[in-house]
């Protein structure tokens, strides 16, 4: 019995299906069963027979039982195939070309805690994350960017969760309504707020509607420390 159709491609699918593409364009036609496990993981040729029929199945090739190397990728599969290959090749290239960014502590999303230490050589690869560069914007340097893992809900409404990674680049400065990790100098405390200057004071505005701002009188009484770049969502 022949073995029941696929709804969605599995690697070696498309391992196949990426040899017997390639094959066919550089040399007029079709690969061989051993030439396809030469260039695939796939040990035997009765394992390919196997995967090419459930291809067949599903679509993406014809072949003829009595013709030898009558493999042929459907005119109407051609876009999907060329599709399935291009996103697995995105997301090889997104993974190549990803940055790893140290997670320098934990920030509180609620009330001010003590900052954690910034000397980024104490923390080990179990410390960092990936980004696809893709992410950042492109005109950013990218060399000082650090994470934290926020803790707390205060920031709820900026799509900001409780166990969420916030990328962050270094800064001293920040525009009315930018999100920042903030450190009262007297207290020697940071808190992750949105910024806003009111004529000599501060305001630290929590998104979330069941907390208060924090005000500070003066802007000497604080230190920006870093604004956010990117939210990674925890799910």
């Amino acid at each position: 019995m022949a073995p029941k159709a696929r709804k969605q491609l599995k690697e070696r699918h498309k391992q196949v299906l990426d040899v017997i593409q390639e094959y066919t364009a550089k040399h007029g036609y079709a690969p061989s069963y051993r030439e396809i496990c030469a260039r695939t993981d796939i040990t035997s040729t009765s394992m390919v027979n196997y995967y090419l029929e459930q291809l067949e199945e599903m679509g993406y090739i014809e072949r003829s039982e009595n013709i030898s190397r009558s493999l042929q990728i459907k005119d109407a599969a051609h876009e999907k195939v060329n599709k399935v290959l291009g996103n697995v090749q995105q997301a090889v290239q997104e993974i190549s070309n990803s940055l790893t960014i140290p997670i320098v502590g934990r920030i509180v999303a609620s009330e001010p805690v003590p900052i954690p230490s910034s000397d980024f050589a104490l923390f080990d690869a179990e410390s960092n994350i990936q980004v696809p560069e893709s992410l950042i914007p492109f005109n950013m340097q990218k060399e000082n960017l650090f994470a934290l893992e926020v803790d707390g809900d205060s920031m709820i409404d900026a799509m900001v969760n409780d166990g969420d990674v916030i990328i962050m680049k270094p800064a001293k400065v920040a525009q009315n309504g930018e999100m920042v990790a903030v450190r009262l100098k007297d207290q020697n405390e940071t808190t992750l707020k949105h910024f806003y200057h009111e004529g000599d004071r501060v305001r630290l505005q929590p998104a979330n509607p069941t907390m208060d701002p924090i005000y500070v009188d003066s802007s000497s009484d604080i230190e920006i420390q870093g604004s956010v770049v990117l939210v990674i969502r925890q799910m």
